[in-house]
């Protein structure tokens, strides 16, 4: 088989076929700024600098693709939240004082502009710069930041939220949530716009970790369902991330039609490779914090065996389970690559068969 180029191998697992080399591609954002000589909290309004850091990174380290991420508090900021700047870690909602002090006030905002409001125009122009760089030859995911159960969360507070879902009338709850799906959908669309080859959602309190399964099939589930149907295309695939434990709904994650779905470490893959349709490739899960933070080389390399090993490497990216902090061990990332390379060979792949 010929050598593959990076974006030839994810696109190949997307055809449910078996490339040269399964494809890995760390969540690295943090990673790359602090290789990079900075932070994400001093370059979240510096698309050159973060770009720079992603490239450099990808370049020293091998690894399959960029996942343009900067923080989780952005498209809210959009909207109008209140956000906390810090310069050594990622920007955060100021929950304390919510944008929403009733959910009906959602009818009160308007849709931001991707490409005017708030960061959401340096998110852009970050994968843009990546994009026009690599796009040709390696996957470049645009995060687009929340999704809909998620920017309520943080529009409203968690809190003040997790009450609502007890208390609230279920219309006023599924309209708030029909207007962050359109939030959501416009920030995703612009990013494919921008030279992504993939977008993205974080909706982890949508969690098991926080809510009941039966609250994320009622309030989470029909909403990606939605943006998947509004974003995805045959070329342009839609990638789900849900925080935490989720064994209890990946099999629902799987009914959105998303075609990536990033596990987290603490499901099995094994179990998710299961208990979702064959053509939904899963994205993970090594622990960023044990082996990739705390752990060794070796260990790293068992982990990254191990979950080929329980997927027989089919329909797999391997990836960290969540981001990878700034701190992490450079030698730990270096294994993650060399070991996806090791035991995700194709000949290594076809005898797991």
């Amino acid at each position: 088989m010929r050598e593959m180029t990076s974006l030839e191998r994810v696109q190949a697992v997307m055809r449910g076929e078996v490339p040269d080399y399964l494809p890995v591609i760390p969540q690295s954002f943090l990673f790359a700024m602090s290789e990079g000589g900075t932070s994400i909290g001093q370059v979240n309004k510096n698309p050159a600098a973060m770009a720079k850091c992603h490239l450099e990174c990808r370049e020293k380290y091998g690894y399959d693709g960029c996942i343009m991420d900067v923080d989780d508090s952005t498209l809210a900021e959009a909207c109008g939240a209140k956000v906390v700047y810090r310069d050594d870690s990622v920007a955060v909602v100021k929950e304390s004082e919510p944008l929403l002090t009733d959910l009906r006030q959602v009818d009160d905002l308007k849709i931001p502009d991707p490409k005017k409001d708030g960061r959401l125009p340096l998110w852009l122009e970050t994968t843009s710069r990546i994009a026009e760089k690599i796009g040709g030859e390696a996957m470049v995911m645009g995060r687009a930041d929340q999704g809909p159960f998620n920017l309520l969360c943080l529009l409203r507070g968690t809190q003040e939220f997790m009450l609502d879902l007890i208390e609230e009338e279920e219309e006023v709850i599924l309209h708030a949530l029909e207007w962050t799906t359109k939030v959501h959908i416009a920030f995703a669309q612009a990013q494919l716009e921008a030279g992504a080859n993939i977008t993205s959602m974080g909706d982890a309190y949508a969690s098991p970790n926080l809510v009941a399964p039966a609250y994320y099939r009622k309030y989470a589930l029909p909403f990606e369902k939605k943006v998947v149907e509004a974003v995805q295309t045959p070329d342009k695939p839609y990638s789900i991330h849900i925080c935490g434990d989720t064994t209890k709904i990946i099999g629902d994650m799987g009914k959105t039609g998303a075609k990536v779905l990033e596990v987290d470490w603490k499901l099995d893959m094994g179990a998710a490779r299961r208990l979702v349709p064959p053509e939904t490739v899963l994205m993970g899960n090594v622990n960023p914090s044990d082996p990739l933070y705390l752990g060794t080389p070796d260990k790293v390399d068992a982990a990254v065996k191990g979950i080929i090993e329980s997927t027989k490497g089919r329909g797999l990216i391997v990836s960290s389970g969540c981001a990878i902090g700034a701190n992490t061990k450079p030698e730990n990332l270096k294994a993650l690559v060399d070991s996806a390379r090791k035991y995700g060979a194709y000949d290594k792949v076809m005898a797991l068969a």
